[in-house]
């Protein structure tokens, strides 16, 4: 199997090819600079022939190892290209927007056959932030996407700093490094440097918040995905045991030391379940508990009017995602963002499906060490596509909540409101609120508070809070049939994340546990009445 060569090795081997003209996409116009000069010495301490270096910018003309500062103009640029006598590397700075002209775009096709017939060995490097290849030339252009700092590069980097300032190596040693390594990955050198520089301007040390605010911006700048400021923490999930195991054990599978370990980077989990019972909750709580940022994606927002600019949105959103990677990516209610693929070639011109078998696609095969945390209610509307081993680590079942859980979530709540209870009066409120989704039990301290507050504020009881209860009709009830056809689905296709048996929860309070159990038939039955009187 082949080892992936690295940006700054692609170049080299491109060079040393001879292919004339290669197309450098990067914002980080100074690294790659470094990369490419680098890349001239190596070749020209391995060879007879010295290539010379020659930057061309339309501010400022030919710089390097010549200068000839009059030459702006891009059709003339490529003119001295062609007449150049000596073996060179030329590095065209920004030269996109020029490849509109039709005449740059001739003389750039004559510079690839003149170099071809050339005995001097040159080649030309395109260099910009924004790909703009023109089709007349884009089967003679070499592409190399050049990468974003590595782990090794970042960690470099910080190393210095710690060097510069011993207080540093002292208080951080391999692990904290790393943390901060994996915090900074996605950056550009110099977004990563100056952010360092701002964490010890501010703090005198690494700060993990002040690092990821830098990806915060990133995002931000992309309009597709929202850094969601999560304010939850993990003990705010009430219940959800298995789940919430899981996610713990690999709370340092990005990391490193994993991948040394030999564990594969997680790809993701899909939640479903009934409403309010804690999906959302939970990935939000996760990026707290994993120090990683949580990028919200509206699949609402990648939709757009224009013929391609959908597909074109969710590869841009992709993209954002892994240059900020280790992130979690959540997918709020994915069955409407996807629930009209099936008929998408009628309704839309099949726009639906192509933006669905991006983002599939991407999910089985994805690298990155971005998360997909994606929740559904509805599982009916899902594809089917989406459900198949290999898309997510995990299927998870979110059920209505257990006693011991409507008590976990009640004490959060309460605790919240500086209002906690005895343990009696939760387990009276517990069994009083059977059957009530996560969402429904906060309604309940919500609504006791308001009823508390209207009476000059008077103590929140458990009378008051089981007057409260009273008057919430469960969504259990509401939507028992679609609940139950939900449950039916989970008990073979997916993991309960409670760790009970799907469809328990209703059976496992004292009086449900009573109720469940088969009872004798009573005397007053005809059955028995008969019996009684001596018939057989």
């Amino acid at each position: 199997m082949s080892q992936r060569v690295d940006s700054r090795t692609e170049l080299e081997h491109l060079v040393k090819a001879r292919y004339p003209i290669i197309y450098v996409n990067s914002s980080e116009e100074e690294r790659v600079e470094r990369a490419i000069t680098a890349t001239r010495d190596a070749l020209n301490a391995k060879s007879a022939v010295k290539r010379k270096l020659l930057y061309w910018s339309i501010t400022e003309g030919f710089t390097g190892d010549q200068e000839f500062t009059d030459l702006r103009d891009p059709i003339k640029a490529l003119d001295l290209l062609i007449k150049y006598e000596d073996s060179a590397l030329f590095v065209l700075r920004d030269f996109h927007p020029y490849l509109k002209d039709p005449v740059v775009v001739r003389r750039l096709r004559d510079c690839h056959r003149a170099f071809k017939e050339s005995e001097r060995l040159k080649n030309v490097m395109l260099l910009s932030a924004s790909m703009k290849i023109p089709t007349e030339v884009e089967k003679e252009v070499a592409v190399v996407d050049f990468s974003l700092p590595t782990r090794a590069d970042i960690r470099a980097l910080i190393d210095g700093l710690c060097q510069d300032f011993p207080d540093l190596g002292t208080r951080h040693g391999n692990d904290a490094r790393d943390r901060f390594t994996e915090a900074a990955l996605g950056l550009t050198y110099e977004e990563a440097n100056n952010v360092f520089a701002k964490s010890l301007v501010r703090h005198r040390d690494f700060d993990m918040d002040t690092i990821l605010s830098e990806k915060k911006a990133i995002i931000r700048k992309s309009g597709l995905l929202e850094y969601y400021e999560t304010q939850e923490q993990f003990n705010d999930v009430g219940g959800l045991k298995t789940l919430k195991e899981w996610l713990q054990k690999r709370q340092g599978a990005f990391t490193q030391k994993a991948r040394t370990f030999g564990l594969p980077v997680p790809k993701g989990i899909l939640l479903i379940g009934i409403p309010g019972c804690g999906k959302s909750l939970t990935a939000k709580a996760v990026g707290a508990l994993w120090q990683m940022p949580l990028l919200r994606l509206d699949v609402g927002k990648v939709f757009s009017g224009l013929v391609g600019s959908s597909e074109e949105n969710i590869r841009k959103a992709i993209a954002t995602a892994e240059a900020v990677a280790p992130a979690i990516l959540w997918l709020d209610e994915l069955e409407k963002g996807f629930s009209g693929v099936q008929s998408s070639g009628q309704s839309d011109a099949g726009t639906t499906a192509r933006v669905f078998g991006s983002f599939i696609t991407w999910l089985q095969e994805k690298q990155s060490a971005v998360f997909v945390i994606a929740t559904a209610n509805d599982v009916s509307m899902l594809p089917p596509e989406l459900l198949r081993k290999g898309r997510f680590d995990e299927i998870f079942f979110v059920d209505m909540p257990t006693m011991d859980e409507r008590k976990d979530i009640l004490r959060i709540h309460l605790e919240k409101k500086k209002r906690p209870l005895s343990e009696d009066d939760l387990d009276a409120l517990a069994l009083a609120t059977r059957d009530f989704s996560g969402a429904e039990l906060e309604q309940v301290v919500v609504a006791a508070l308001y009823d508390a507050f209207f009476e000059n504020g008077a103590d929140l009881t458990r009378d008051r809070l089981l007057t409260s209860s009273s008057e919430v009709i469960p969504l259990a009830l509401t939507m028992k049939e679609k609940i139950d056809g939900l449950r039916d689905w989970a008990r073979s296709r997916a993991r309960s994340a409670s760790g009970l048996p799907i469809g328990a929860p209703a059976h496992e309070d004292p009086d449900a546990a009573e109720d469940a159990q088969p009872k004798p038939a009573p005397v007053s039955s005809p059955r028995f009445r008969n019996l009684e009187m001596g018939d057989t």
